[in-house]
């Protein structure tokens, strides 16, 4: 009979087969499912900052690292990153052209996860862990199974049709009992203090162009600005000031990157009033002027198009 570490090594291996097969492009591959791209690196990936929307990431092939705080998330063929917030970190990977990346990334859809998140709760009662931004947990077997038999519906575009849906819930469903389940599921709860500084980042990710002070989103999480300050730095590890900061940056990148604009333009876009503050700004973030960075994404990764229904927070997985 097959041993767990077997069965695992062998969805493993074909996960890597239908990955190159299905990412045959370095960067962002589509699927006929608008939430899951499959992405692919050919070549390692010094440490950058990025900014990760909510979402899963699956490594069936390389490594990455992702630093939070004083936190390293290591995320590899055996360890899935889940991400219950945009959050702005830095993030390096092991790849090579013999060996390249290979993941599938799931973008978190508000609406399903709270659909299963509210079918877990009926079913299996409340179970509370404490509240998580980023987590990364070993890969079971249940779910590398699910994963694989998504990646052999995509590539007929009937079953894609047909059993992609149900199998995007499948793997909400097995992320959400798996390890770290409860703790997504307590960041995902919109009623706690973790979700109060939840809906403000959809408010500053919405609006990060507005004027935004800190007075105004703690009246939007329904806390004092001592308090607000506090849940704010425990649920992203930075503070009100520098996450808009960075958020704004992270989308200027994306504006020059997508569409061509000058850096002056996208500084104004994204809200700044001086371009000779963003130049500085956007150089002590991503460590180069704005035109060094961009050479720098072309040479080493793909931009992605804003997906259907994606939100504004993407930069680089």
């Amino acid at each position: 009979m097959e041993t767990e570490t077997a069965a695992l090594a062998r969805v493993h291996a074909s996960m890597v087969n239908r990955l190159l097969e299905l990412a045959p492009n370095e960067g962002y591959n589509a699927t006929p499912m608008p939430d899951i791209r499959l992405l692919r690196s050919n070549r390692p990936l010094t440490r950058t900052p990025v900014l990760y929307e909510p979402g899963i990431v699956v490594i069936a092939q390389g490594r990455k690292r992702g630093y939070l705080g004083s936190k390293v998330y290591v995320y590899d063929a055996q360890h899935y990153l889940a991400v219950a917030l945009p959050l702005p970190f830095s993030m390096e990977t092991d790849a090579t052209a013999e060996e390249p990346l290979l993941a599938v990334y799931v973008r978190l859809d508000p609406t399903l996860a709270a659909d299963v998140l509210l079918q877990i709760g009926e079913r299996n009662g409340v179970v509370r862990g404490e509240p998580g931004g980023m987590a990364t947990t070993r890969l079971d077997l249940a779910l590398g199974e699910t994963m694989l038999r998504f990646l052999d519906a995509m590539r007929d575009p009937l079953a894609a049709a047909l059993l992609g849906p149900s199998l995007v819930r499948e793997i909400y469903f097995r992320v959400f009992i798996g390890e770290q389940g409860s703790s997504m599921r307590a960041a995902l709860d919109l009623d706690g203090n973790f979700g109060r500084i939840s809906r403000v980042l959809r408010k500053i990710h919405s609006s990060y162009a507005e004027a935004l002070t800190i007075e105004t989103l703690a009246r939007e999480a329904t806390m004092s600005v001592p308090s607000f300050h506090m849940h704010f730095k425990a649920a992203t590890k930075t503070s009100p000031l520098q996450y808009i900061k960075s958020t704004r940056l992270h989308q200027a990148r994306l504006l020059m990157a997508r569409q061509g604009m000058t850096a002056a333009a996208a500084s104004a876009r994204v809200g700044y009033e001086s371009a000779s503050q963003f130049s500085r700004e956007f150089k002590r973030l991503f460590g180069g002027t704005p035109s060094e960075e961009l050479r720098r994404m072309k040479r080493h990764f793909a931009v992605p198009e804003a997906g259907p229904g994606s939100s504004q927070y993407v930069s680089s997985h």
